[in-house]
């Protein structure tokens, strides 16, 4: 088997922050918080993030995760019995009604029902149950591991938890799907898909409207979860999630969380996209060497005056086999922060090299002679 080398370079050094913690530029009142930011996953304010809590119907941004992920939004779901008169929240689903998924995930995100939920679970998991054990499934996928759902709504079950750190990393997942993110951000819907009386959701997110940049998240309440929100924000071209459990002032305080993330942490560009990150030879191509770059922005939060704390390293093989096609995965970028990974991004081939045919090499004999 023919042994692969990499060459790893060392090449950008750039100011950064401490990796995180409770840090003394803000506070939270409820039993538990986290604030990250959405494009690298760091976690800027942190407290008791890894209790496992209730988290009531923040429940439900796994569910319509998992419904994106697995079902066609203009699928026409036909409602269950099943679904029709679940306690609590509700956009007043009727049995063999038929409505688009897409309507059932803003009834679900704009305005909790837990009747949505339920029509979402049996339409893609068969059962309430089977859909569960595929949310806990694919939480842990996405290193959610302290999480475990018993139902799609988050009414309450001694065995549905989280933690703020893992309701973290599943909500940045979901706001990197685009309809998850248009969907949490939308104030007014209307379902076309239902009858007149039911078609018009409002938010009930007041994050929104009372935050500067608010686009998203969720609420939730029962009353062994207490009040629980997941906030989010965009300024400056970066989103921050924030996060309480059982918490009294929710809204003051994932507001007060932003606004202090906001004000402490910068975005920080560490390159930009479209530039060439290095190169690497091609073996038996028509061109000797190829460049490769880095196709999107990586940006960082960082503090202001903190120094020497980020390392940006490339990884790529000392050559590859002809041909090469423009836009082909050749090598890697990783960007740490104090040492810790913030960022992988691939490196791809900047254009397409052919293989050198008999005549070409020929060729290249003769004009060597």
């Amino acid at each position: 088997m023919k042994k692969t080398c990499y060459l790893l370079v060392l090449i950008l050094v750039f100011s950064v922050v401490p990796a995180y913690g409770n840090e003394p530029y803000t506070s939270a009142n409820g039993r538990a918080a986290i604030v990250m930011e959405v494009e690298t996953g760091r976690v800027l304010f942190e407290k008791n993030s890894n209790e496992k809590l209730p988290m009531a119907s923040t429940t439900k941004i796994m569910t319509a995760l998992v419904a994106i992920k697995n079902v066609d939004p203009e699928h026409n779901v036909k409602i269950p019995l099943e679904a029709q008169g679940i306690e609590g929240s509700s956009i007043y689903l009727m049995a063999n009604e038929e409505v688009k998924m897409v309507d059932l995930l803003y009834g679900l995100m704009l305005r909790s029902g837990n009747d949505a939920a339920t029509a979402i679970a049996i339409e893609v998991g068969g059962s309430v149950e089977q859909f569960a054990e595929l949310m806990t499934q694919q939480a842990k996928e996405l290193g959610a591991n302290d999480t475990n759902f018993m139902n799609p709504h988050g009414l309450h079950h001694q065995e549905h938890y989280t933690t703020a750190h893992d309701l973290a990393i599943i909500t940045r997942a979901a706001l990197k799907e685009p309809l998850f993110k248009k969907i949490v951000a939308t104030k007014f819907y209307t379902a076309e898909s239902r009858e007149a009386e039911f078609k018009y959701f409002a938010n009930k997110n007041k994050t929104l409207r009372m935050c500067e940049g608010g686009d998203g998240v969720k609420t939730g309440f029962t009353k062994k979860a207490g009040r629980c929100l997941v906030a989010s924000a965009t300024r400056n071209d970066m989103q921050l999630i924030a996060i309480t459990l059982n918490d009294g002032d929710w809204f003051n305080t994932t507001n007060k969380l932003l606004n202090d993330s906001f004000t402490t942490f910068k975005p920080h560009s560490v390159v930009q996209g479209g530039e060439v990150m290095g190169t690497t030879k091609v073996n038996e191509g028509k061109n000797d060497r190829v460049n490769l770059l880095i196709t999107s922005p990586i940006t960082i939060p960082v503090r202001d005056g903190e120094v020497e704390k980020i390392e940006t390293v490339i990884e790529v093989p000392e050559g590859v086999e002809a041909p090469v096609t423009k836009g082909q995965k050749i090598g890697k970028m990783f960007t740490y922060l104090d040492g810790e990974l913030m960022n992988t991004s691939d490196l791809v081939a900047e254009e397409s090299i052919d293989k050198l045919t008999f005549k070409d090499k020929v060729y290249r004999f003769l004009k060597l002679q």
